[in-house]
């Protein structure tokens, strides 16, 4: 058995030198060895800064490199598929930055294809490896804020460049595809469910990308999920389980990092604090890895099977159809 996993990264993007690279380092079980550009000096160039003993001048290239067991691929929406099959092809498992395809079926063709080739996929929401989600999905199912009734999530930032491959349709740009997925995933992650209708509405960029998204999911036993998603707003990444008899506020919620100290906050029927739980100061991106890597390893499922990524685009595809027509959505 290998005693590590040999990385590659299919981009020279700014998020895997900022946040996603470094945290792989830090992973036990796994290595970055080589990343690949379209512009093979780009490509030398950010493998001297982030110390990558390889570089490649086409991302084709380094999946026929045959010591690279995994790849891991942060490139525009509109890519994921292509080059998710393509790395199948060489025999690469994959780790896949959000969202996983452009809609379901793209998804479930990924998938498919990578089941076929014995190769593992996984979708990189990093969120759902931190013990912040796990602790306080943990506190849900053990009543402490009595029957779940409500979630509210969101996730918003102000994209300060015309210029950004966010606000470009033919790229897969749009608030709901860049950010909303996350609270689409954080309220079925907490109910344990699929959602059995939706309602969505939107406003749009000059682009033709929707630049504010507010949409409402409902869950079996009257569970219903509010969540906004926007590319024009202040930064804002939150969610709030809200019960019977309180709620579960979570403030800095979706990608917790060694900075912050993983807060739960409970809160009773005047919304005074009751009690705060803490999860400690860890990387997400770091635990997601490593759970990927003892999987490759292992030779064991990955935590949130690729599956995971085809339901939760459905529900996409779905709350997108529902900004468009102003209809209810059903699944």
């Amino acid at each position: 058995m290998a005693e590590f996993v040999r990385w590659g990264v299919l981009s020279t993007s700014g998020h895997a030198a900022n946040t996603v690279i470094p945290a792989m380092k830090a992973a036990s079980g796994g290595r970055v060895m080589a990343v690949a550009s379209r512009d093979a000096r780009r490509a030398r160039a950010y493998a001297a800064a982030q110390d990558i003993p390889r570089s490649y001048g086409s991302y084709e290239a380094l999946l026929d490199d045959p010591d690279i067991d995994a790849v891991y691929i942060p490139l525009p929406n509109s890519l994921h598929r292509e080059w998710t099959i393509r790395a199948a092809g060489a025999g690469k498992h994959v780790l896949c930055e959000k969202p996983l395809a452009l809609n379901a079926a793209q998804a479930a063709e990924m998938v498919a294809i990578c089941r076929q080739a014995g190769v593992k996929l996984a979708e990189a929401f990093q969120w759902r490896h931190h013990p912040q989600a796990q602790r306080a999905r943990a506190l849900l199912r053990e009543g402490t804020i009595g029957e779940l009734r409500l979630i509210e999530a969101g996730f918003t930032f102000p994209l300060a460049r015309p210029a950004d491959i966010r606000l470009r349709p033919e790229l897969g740009g749009g608030a709901l595809y860049d950010v909303g997925c996350y609270p689409v995933a954080l309220a079925r992650y907490m109910t344990g469910a699929e959602p059995l209708a939706v309602t969505a509405q939107a406003t749009w960029s000059e682009s033709g990308v929707d630049d504010l998204l507010v949409g409402t999911l409902a869950f079996p036993g009257g569970v219903l999920a509010h969540i906004n998603s926007s590319l024009r707003l202040p930064l804002r990444r939150y969610y709030e389980l809200i019960g019977t008899e309180g709620s579960l506020l979570v403030n800095l919620a979706y990608n917790p990092k060694e900075g912050a100290p993983g807060e739960i906050v409970r809160r009773g029927d005047d919304r005074r604090p009751l009690e705060t739980y803490t999860t400690g100061r860890l990387n997400s991106y770091t635990l997601m890895t490593e759970d990927f890597n003892r999987a490759v390893l292992d030779g064991t499922e990955v935590p949130f099977p690729a599956e995971d990524g085809v339901l939760n685009m459905r529900a996409i595809d779905a709350l997108y159809e529902a900004a468009r027509s102003g209809k209810t959505v059903k699944l």
